[in-house]
């Protein structure tokens, strides 16, 4: 079975398998949590503790934890595993550094310091957005060099929106400079978003200063988003950007 493990720490979404692990305590305890979180638009800090009470998965429990691990990917900002079995530490091992967050194994004895490992972790602010909702806008400020975790929060909040709405009428990317990518994986998740986004996308708007580098790229840039309309706007004149790409009005 699987348990949750409560007051562990206030950030930190802890559960703990217990003797046989079903698909049926996936299903109940697991995704539920998933569904939370897509639901709030926000990513889980997991620690999952496979501690002296745990015997072992049946088939259908060792595919459900691969099916909801691969669908999960894009929720979670970090993983702790607590365990002193040695073949689950071995395959964390093996497989921590194909995940596009920060994977640890702790011993069971190191519960404590699991959660604590999980709450140290910086909240990155490299990308701020925000979706105005009454004029289906999405505005994303880039700060810092961009995570591949960026890009995954930016598809929970602009998922659901197209799904229900069919589309976004503009998208506002708001920079003085265009910060780059935090590695080659942020770079090709990039892509990737693009990729599956640009044909739901109306208006693209850059607000940047018109003698930066990134006003230079911002146009070629913007022709990945075939379908979508482009203007420059000033750093300063985001109102404007953000009124043309909701389609209220023309460029001024």
């Amino acid at each position: 079975m699987l348990e949750q493990i409560p007051r562990l720490s206030p950030n930190v979404t802890a559960i703990k398998a217990i003797g046989t692990v079903t698909k049926a305590d996936y299903q109940e305890v697991v995704e539920p949590i998933l569904d939370q979180a897509r639901h709030e638009n926000r990513r889980i800090r997991l620690l999952y503790q496979f501690g002296p009470e745990f015997d072992r998965f049946t088939g259908g429990g060792v595919w459900e934890d691969v099916r909801i691990g691969l669908s999960a990917l894009r929720l979670l900002d970090a993983c702790a595993i607590v365990t002193d079995v040695e073949w689950i530490r071995q395959s964390v091992d093996i497989t921590r550094f194909m995940v596009p967050f920060p994977v640890r194994v702790f011993e069971n004895s190191q519960l404590d310091a699991a959660a604590a490992w999980l709450e140290s972790l910086p909240r990155s602010d490299n990308l701020s957005h925000r979706l105005l909702a009454d004029r289906g806008v999405l505005v994303v400020e880039p700060k810092g060099p961009l995570r591949a975790q960026d890009f995954d929060e930016l598809a929970l909040m602009v998922d659901p929106w197209i799904e229900a709405h069919g589309k976004l009428d503009g998208l506002v990317v708001h920079a003085r400079e265009f910060p780059g990518w935090e590695n080659l994986g942020s770079f090709l998740r990039h892509l990737r978003f693009v990729r599956d986004h640009h044909r739901h996308i109306e208006r693209v708007a850059v607000a940047a200063a018109a003698d930066s580098k990134f006003a230079d790229l911002a146009a070629p840039i913007a022709d990945h988003f075939i379908h979508a309309e482009y203007r420059h706007f000033e750093h300063g004149d985001i109102d404007d950007a953000i009124a043309w790409a909701a389609g209220e009005r023309s460029p001024s």
